[in-house]
């Protein structure tokens, strides 16, 4: 789940076996595209074209007998809530879509530029954002069901060491970006939205509680999955105690089965922020598909209707008339406040990730082999220099390389390259900035296509560096098929023979152009990383929604 939601939208698909899945599962009254094809032109009646988080994959049996009984088809384009604001403030929604459904429109409001693009927004379900830890880890930390936590009880046990968790990106999810806010504003304790000094006050406490996060992830389903496969030992990579998510995805973890032990639920006492799911009608819709907008809405939150969506998403109901069943926490939470102004938010993020969060450190595995010449090699040089600041979107402008991370590219073709590796300082970057785009614009191509003798040396250049606490990552880009040196089942072998914090390093890979597909994606397997694909998009998308995952 994105801040956000899982960006399935701008012409590409990630690949994931779960989203894929849902997708799969969606029928006529609750149709996906991409949007290249998505219908152009004003609305119609009977249809309510929406760009929404792709976690409301989930609600597709309800929205068929939505259909059913209203006459309203909802066609859902996924994509993340910060390419939604974009589109949004940008007006490329008008005549494409007629609604937006993510899981909050907080920080949508607080772009100026909003204002006039939307028209009626309502509530459809709710989800607080909380902790969720081992049951045998709450019960040693004291904190079993009933037990009374703040916050700041929660982040002095942190950076104490008493547990890990994993939580998605603040950039990318907004399950991430809730936590963030949430926990800020609790250690604030004003009660009132945070200012930028209130931040710079609790940073201590914050930098704390962020110790403990050995796990990021660019979607909450993701990072549910994540922690599911790990800690049953079916998927490589750092083992965590909890996760901080939704509610109804802790709740849905619970459920299923996959557990070695359930998840007791955190709610502190202090407060948490609430996604709220507004499903919200653009002020370009017609009339003929604002009556349907309302059908649809009523029938959403009449009594039934809440009830069956409580029960087959874990999501709390969004009227009073409906009880809070009681497999979830306490009925009534405080709500802690979001910021008033874009300028804290963004700061906040800005502060995560430059101060408070354990710094990056990335190898860029890249091919420049022949095949790599013209539009596709400059294509990888725009990519990269993306990511040095050179975009100013809602999405682009926190995907940028933060200050105290480490990157380093490393070329390939017929051999690997000598790697450059660069050091972003806390404060003036820019110098840095500017030497990784003269490396990225430096790229040239030729020669043949060395995969698996490159990733090794990745692993080798990672094996010999000082370890310190970094979130360390590979990242592989590749057009073609190894033609040189190592095979996949060569590395394979290598892989197995490393020690426990190299087998925990990630590797998302990149698929582009005549790249082996089922190569890549055991690759990400293998490693507890993800494969992403940029053939039908573009690279910079795909370096952009990595950054989600760093």
């Amino acid at each position: 789940m994105r801040w956000w939601g899982a960006r399935v939208g701008r012409g590409r698909r990630v690949f994931v076996a779960g989203i894929l899945a849902v997708s799969a599962l969606l029928g006529a009254a609750c149709s996906t595209s991409e949007e290249k094809n998505v219908s152009t032109g004003p609305g119609k009646a009977g249809e309510l074209r929406v760009l929404a988080g792709s976690e409301l994959a989930d609600l597709e049996p309800i929205l068929t007998e939505a259909a059913k009984k209203t006459g309203v088809t909802v066609r859902f384009t996924f994509a993340g809530t910060l390419d939604g604001v974009q589109q949004v403030i940008d007006g490329t929604t008008r005549d494409r879509y007629d609604a937006i459904w993510f899981s909050s429109n907080r920080y949508l409001s607080l772009h100026p530029e909003s204002a006039g693009k939307t028209a009626t927004e309502t509530k459809v379900m709710t989800s607080p954002v909380v902790l969720g830890l081992a049951a045998s880890k709450a019960k040693e930390l004291g904190w079993s069901s009933g037990a009374q936590v703040t916050w700041a009880d929660v982040a002095e046990a942190a950076g104490a060491g008493k547990f890990t968790y994993g939580m998605t990106n603040p950039a990318s999810s907004n399950s991430g970006f809730s936590a963030l806010v949430g926990v800020a504003a609790a250690l604030a304790g004003t009660g009132a939205a945070l200012e930028q000094p209130d931040v710079d006050k609790v940073a201590p406490q914050l930098e704390k509680f962020f110790s403990a996060q050995k796990l990021t992830a660019g979607s909450s389903g993701w990072l549910s999955d994540a922690y599911a496969e790990r800690s049953t030992g079916k998927q490589s990579g750092t083992k965590v105690d909890g996760i901080v998510n939704y509610e109804s995805v802790l709740l849905s973890l619970n459920a299923s089965g996959r557990l070695p032990e359930p998840l007791t639920l955190i709610y502190p006492s202090d407060g948490v922020v609430t996604a709220d799911y507004p499903l919200t009608l653009l002020s370009s819709a017609t009339d003929q598909v604002a009556e349907g907008y309302r059908a649809l809405v009523g029938y959403l939150r009449s009594p039934d209707v809440q009830r069956e969506i409580m029960v087959r998403t874990h999501r709390r109901p969004a009227i009073p008339q409906v009880k809070v069943d009681k497999a979830f926490g306490p009925a009534s939470l405080v709500e802690l406040p979001f910021p008033a102004k874009l300028g804290v938010a963004d700061g906040l993020i800005n502060t995560y990730f430059d101060k408070l969060r354990r710094p990056a450190r990335t190898i860029y595995v890249l091919d420049v082999s022949g095949s790599m010449s013209g539009d596709r090699i400059e294509s990888l040089r725009n990519a990269l220099v993306k990511l040095t600041g050179a975009d100013d979107t809602v999405a682009g402008k926190f995907q940028r390389f933060h200050g105290r991370e480490e990157v380093t590219l490393l070329p390939f073709s017929s051999s690997p390259e000598s790697p450059q590796t660069f050091t972003v300082p806390e404060k003036s970057p820019d110098t840095a900035l500017a030497d990784i785009r003269a490396a990225a614009m430096a790229l040239e191509s030729g020669g043949g296509t060395a995969v698996y003798d490159s990733v090794l040396q990745a692993y080798d250049q990672l094996k010999s560096e000082s370890q310190g606490d970094y979130a360390t990552s590979i990242v592989l880009m590749t057009d073609g098929e190894n033609t040189t040196g190592s095979r996949l089942d060569g590395f394979k072998q290598a892989h197995s023979t490393f020690p426990p914090r190299l087998r925990q390093i990630p590797i998302f890979t990149i698929l582009f152009g005549e790249g082996s597909t089922d190569e890549m994606n055991q690759l990400a397997t293998l490693t507890g990383g993800r494969s992403f694909d940029a053939r039908e998009g573009s690279l910079e998308s795909a370096f952009q929604e990595i950054r989600g995952y760093q």
